[in-house]
């Protein structure tokens, strides 16, 4: 990792009983980081078992969406000076056992964001066939305007450079689904985007773009790129 400072942000909703093993985790795989957990509203003991597991916590007043409790994350690490800003689900789905190569990938190669896609690792993953075909949607939606092939718009596994935790504290940044929107955003405004597999497990959660969700989700995220698409390019 070398001398740099790496904060690891897990934005997380009543996640008790899942969020303690996580930080943990997250602590076993990077020794020298630090974790910082985003408490979004919860009404369990999401704050105290994170608190107890060794990770900071910044607990918000009410329920703020996935991409607030994100942005909280940026700006503590921007305004702390943190280097390297990880982010990880607090359901478990996700390895920390990872870190480290994303962590090597985002050093050794000229990306300012490496995400971690579950469809590049050899073991697979198979989401219900709703899921599936909303992530195959966006996935060629951001691989034709990206130019760059996208297997996995969704997820929420990524290590990224200062300058892009720093863009994300803008108001660019949505407060609920930051996903294939994004993904383009950060293409149109010059920064450097890489997948690399890791395997994920069967998130034991309710997903935010289960049920009903599923379709205000896809008209939100169509919304959201087209908008973006609107918006002038800007250069990192």
């Amino acid at each position: 990792m070398g001398p740099e400072r790496v904060l690891i942000v897990i934005p997380a909703y009543n996640e008790g009983g899942r969020i303690g093993p996580v930080v943990r985790d997250v602590h076993a795989a990077l020794p020298a980081a630090d974790t910082l957990v985003i408490d979004d509203g919860s009404a369990d003991g999401t704050a105290d078992e994170a608190y107890a597991a060794g990770a900071m916590v910044l607990s918000l007043p009410v329920n703020s969406g996935y991409g607030t409790a994100l942005q909280t994350g940026y700006k503590y690490a921007v305004r702390h000076g943190y280097e390297v800003i990880g982010q990880i689900d607090a359901d478990g789905q996700h390895r920390a056992e990872h870190l480290p190569e994303m962590l090597e990938a985002l050093h050794e190669g000229d990306a300012d964001v490496v995400i971690g896609s579950r469809f590049l690792h050899p073991e697979g993953y198979e989401p219900s066939a709703a899921r599936k075909l909303g992530i195959s949607l966006f996935a060629r939606i951001a691989t034709r305007i990206t130019r760059q092939h996208v297997t996995d718009p969704t997820s929420g596994f990524q290590v990224m450079r200062l300058p892009v935790a720093e863009f994300f504290c803008s108001n660019v940044y949505p407060a609920d689904y930051p996903d294939a929107d994004i993904l383009i955003l950060l293409n149109r405004s010059g920064y450097g985007v890489r997948e690399v597999p890791v395997q994920m497990l069967t998130s034991t959660s309710p997903s935010m773009h289960s049920g009903h969700r599923s379709l205000y989700y896809v008209y939100k995220m169509l919304l959201s790129i087209l908008v973006t698409l609107l918006r002038p390019r800007q250069s990192s």
